[in-house]
């Protein structure tokens, strides 16, 4: 069941819907057997990684370029981007990466459950080709000095990477100014209290 605070916030079809739905039951499924999530998020599923991912989506100009989510793990945000997708004229070419064997099943089984399109590669980021993506997204995954890291290997020069971060936000932005130069948008989560979403350009070593 989607809870009508959530409808009213997603301005998206009933289909669109209905594959939301079908993910959220997926996981709830797989996610006493393999652990995807934090059990204690389960309750609060639509706000704290549904609609969290959905800001993600909306945040990027929908071009039809290559969209690269890193550590994509129990599909947040990559599963949640590519259901979006799949209403766009003009969609993304939308790749997940994931190192987990077990994990990387989950994602390619709720693709072909809700029958969108989107790439799985079982692989480290930091060993996996070089994507060359115009947009490269990562959640929960690491500190920004890492993910920068990973944006350097996978992210075209003139691309975008979109990072949700915490409360914290500001003491990971300073400690990686000392290895990186960077620009930076922040914009205000819309899910969490203090929390932010970084969009970062421009990435160098410095």
């Amino acid at each position: 069941m989607i809870p009508q605070s959530v409808q009213e916030q997603l301005d998206v079809s009933r289909e669109t819907l209905d594959r939301l739905a079908l993910l959220a039951e997926l996981l709830e499924k797989w996610n006493s057997k393999i652990n995807l999530v934090s059990p204690s998020t389960i309750k609060d599923l639509w706000n704290r990684h549904i609609l969290d991912s959905v800001q993600l989506f909306n945040l990027a100009q929908p071009s039809g370029g290559k969209w690269l989510d890193i550590g994509s793990g129990g599909g947040f945000p990559g599963l949640v981007l590519a259901i979006m997708n799949a209403e766009l004229p003009a969609p993304w070419d939308i790749t997940m990466m994931e190192s987990d064997v077990r994990k990387c099943t989950f994602l390619r089984t709720v693709l072909r459950e809700t029958s969108v399109k989107a790439d799985v590669v079982t692989a480290r980021i930091e060993k996996a080709d070089p994507h060359s993506a115009d947009v490269l997204s990562a959640r929960a995954l690491a500190d920004l000095d890492a993910l920068l890291s990973f944006s350097e290997r996978h992210l075209e020069a003139n691309g975008t990477a979109i990072f949700p971060k915490g409360v914290n936000w500001k003491k990971e932005v300073q400690a990686a100014e000392k290895s990186w130069s960077f620009s930076s948008e922040v914009i205000k989560s819309e899910t969490q209290e203090g929390a932010v979403i970084l969009k970062v350009r421009d990435i160098k070593r410095v």
